[in-house]
């Protein structure tokens, strides 16, 4: 399926051939993206394959009110914000698990995310928290790998390029009747660059993934399945002088893992859908100063829930109940376990959601969610959303949406001696906000605008105090906004897509109760995207171009630390690939080709012009 009838802001009516193109977590059950109202991309395998990013975040980038961060090399601290929001904002879904990491802020760990093993990439924009609770404020992004009972065969991968980085995967899918099993792996290494760029050593990185999943399908009624996710990565870079605080060229080094495994059962009988699943997620994250260790932290979640949907008429009805437990523990070194902590929270949530096809040119869809938090007063959140096509390539879509996020560990009680100290009084930020688009589709081209606003309540800021130089965290009065507009339009030509997208941000925030609102740190107010991909006989070709415009940042070095201005950027991806065979591919690729000189955060590098070369096996895919 090509980029042209993936790539939408609305749920247009689709053009021919696009009627399999589904949302995963724009209701709370699959639904067909011309028959909702969300903003929404997706990347399917084709696209993904044909781009040839190895990390999520590459890809991530080029939709449209998405903004990347990352702090300095390959490998380091990335951040996805949405539409203006903060970085843990963003929910991440891998195989239906929660991954957002509970010992790191409560942010997924995009810089470990590859996409070798990925089937299809989803990001919807906007609050979707009434569906799928707190972190969903800004955002749902839901990554998948194959489906055995869908799909079978073999791929493998392996390149090499510059910063002698090396990249291998391979993944599997098969089905024997019933039983479906597929598997993958990958591994990205690379000596990396200089991130602080005084002449010192490079700041390397090297990512390993493995993944399981099975299914079993006795009929198409029933479904019960498993599957499992394990990460690492190792990440060195350049930190802070320990008696000065300012950047420094140090050794320090990060190893983050995250493992993860779900199962789930799902029947139905007489428009009846009943589904059961629970997950588990354990997390570690260690930090190192050469070969000394500084400290460590870990987190846990387990995710059990239940959902009964049923279809009368035009009309679907779903219920769901899910608790939730996660734990927190930090240990360290340095202070000789000063710092140590074990603590823990949970909640209890119950969703309603009413989806209705009032006609072929209406259709709106309600939902509802109560949390019940543990260490919080109760919240409650919806979302309503109305789809209207009043002409047979046109559509107009609306909606309302209300967003929580939970304060992290961390911002309640992080604590480092003579530097920060949490604050457990904090309260869960809130948004609430809307959004308006029209789309028009035809047959080989398609268009769409959309306006969206946002505000958000009981921000959580950073706090410093002057007299005893120590760092907290606080709930900011009064509501910070973020509003834009997002254009987004792709066209076919021959073997060819060409997909663009623009988007104007606009995000304030409320650092002082009755101030002037400032700008937000890394969010460009200007980002456009240009993407690529097709095939020409035995040659395939996908490329991408994003600029990202001027941003602010704040430059800690200087005391008081002030904000400045990052210079705006265009990154240029290339990869043409050539058939040596029907199984086997050779193919060059190009990262930042135009060799710009940027900084997604204040003082860190990031990588010039790099090539690469590799091959590609398929079996049976």
């Amino acid at each position: 399926m090509s980029l042209l009838l993936l790539l939408a802001t609305a749920a247009p009516l689709a053009a021919e051939g696009a009627t399999d193109a589904i949302v995963v977590t724009g209701s709370r059950e699959p639904v067909a993206l011309d028959t909702t109202a969300v903003s929404a991309t997706i990347f399917d395998r084709e696209t993904l394959d044909a781009l040839g990013l190895p990390l999520a975040p590459d890809t991530l980038r080029l939709a449209p009110g998405v903004s990347v961060a990352t702090t300095g090399p390959r490998g380091t601290q990335t951040q996805i914000r949405i539409r203006g929001a903060e970085a843990n904002h963003s929910l991440v879904f891998i195989d239906g698990i929660r991954f957002n990491d509970p010992a790191a802020g409560n942010e997924a760990r995009f810089e470990l995310l590859g996409t070798d093993a990925l089937s299809r990439m989803e990001l919807v924009r906007g609050p979707q928290s009434a569906l799928w609770g707190s972190e969903a404020l800004g955002g749902v992004v839901a990554v998948e790998t194959a489906n055995p009972l869908a799909e079978s065969g073999l791929s493998a991968l392996a390149e090499y390029g510059g910063d002698d980085s090396r990249r291998g995967s391979a993944e599997f899918a098969t089905r024997a009747g019933a039983v479906g099993l597929s598997g993958s792996a990958g591994w990205i290494k690379s000596d990396g660059i200089d991130s602080f760029g005084v002449g010192g050593e490079r700041d390397g990185f090297e990512n390993k993934a493995a993944s399981l999943k099975a299914v079993y399908a006795p009929s198409p009624a029933g479904e019960i399945g498993v599957v499992g996710h394990w990460i690492e990565g190792i990440s060195e870079f350049d930190g802070f002088d320990p008696v000065t605080f300012q950047r420094a060229d140090t050794l320090d080094a990060t190893k983050n893992r995250v493992m993860a495994v779900r199962g789930w059962a799902r029947t139905s009988l007489d428009g009846w859908v009943l589904q059961f699943d629970g997950s588990y997620l354990d997390s570690a994250n260690r930090n190192r100063l050469a070969d000394n260790p500084l400290n460590s932290t870990f987190g846990e979640r387990f995710t059990l829930g239940g959902q009964l949907s049923k279809t009368l008429g035009r009309h679907r009805f779903t219920v769901a109940a899910e608790h939730e437990a996660e734990t927190f523990r930090a240990r360290d070194q340095v202070y000789f376990g000063g710092t140590d902590q074990r603590r823990s929270r949970d909640l209890t949530a119950a969703i309603g959601e009413w989806r209705a096809d009032w006609s072929e040119m209406f259709a709106t869809d309600v939902a509802v969610r109560h949390d019940d938090f543990s260490a919080f007063a109760d919240a409650t959140t919806v979302r309503a959303s109305a789809l209207f096509r009043f002409a047979p390539a046109w559509t107009l879509h609306g909606g309302y949406g209300e967003g929580i996020a939970q304060p992290s560990f961390y911002d309640l009680f992080g604590f480092f001696p003579g530097s920060f100290i949490g604050n457990p009084t904090l309260r869960p930020e809130t948004s609430k906000g809307w959004e308006a688009g029209v789309r028009w589709r035809g047959e080989k081209a398609s268009l769409g605008v959309t306006g969206f606003s946002n505000r958000l309540e009981n921000e959580i800021i950073d706090t410093f105090d002057p007299v005893t130089f120590l760092s907290s965290t606080a709930n900011v009065d009064g509501k910070s906004r973020r509003r834009g507009v997002e254009v987004d339009g792709a066209y076919r030509v021959g073997a060819f897509t060409v997909a663009a997208n623009y988007t104007y941000l606009d995000a304030g925030e409320q650092r002082v109760s009755g101030a002037a609102q400032v700008r937000e740190v890394r969010r460009a107010k200007h980002s456009a995207n240009l993407i690529v991909d097709g095939s020409l006989g035995l040659v395939t070709l996908g490329g991408s171009l994003a600029y990202v415009g001027k941003r602010i940042d704040t430059d800690f070095d200087l005391f008081p630390a002030e904000r400045v201005k990052l210079d705006d950027y265009v990154l240029a991806s290339l990869r043409l690939g050539y058939r040596i065979t029907p199984q086997i591919e050779a193919y060059a690729r190009m990262e930042n080709a135009f060799d710009a000189d940027y900084q997604d955060v204040v003082g860190y590098n990031t990588p010039g012009r790099t090539v690469y070369a590799g091959l590609r096996l398929r079996l049976g895919r």
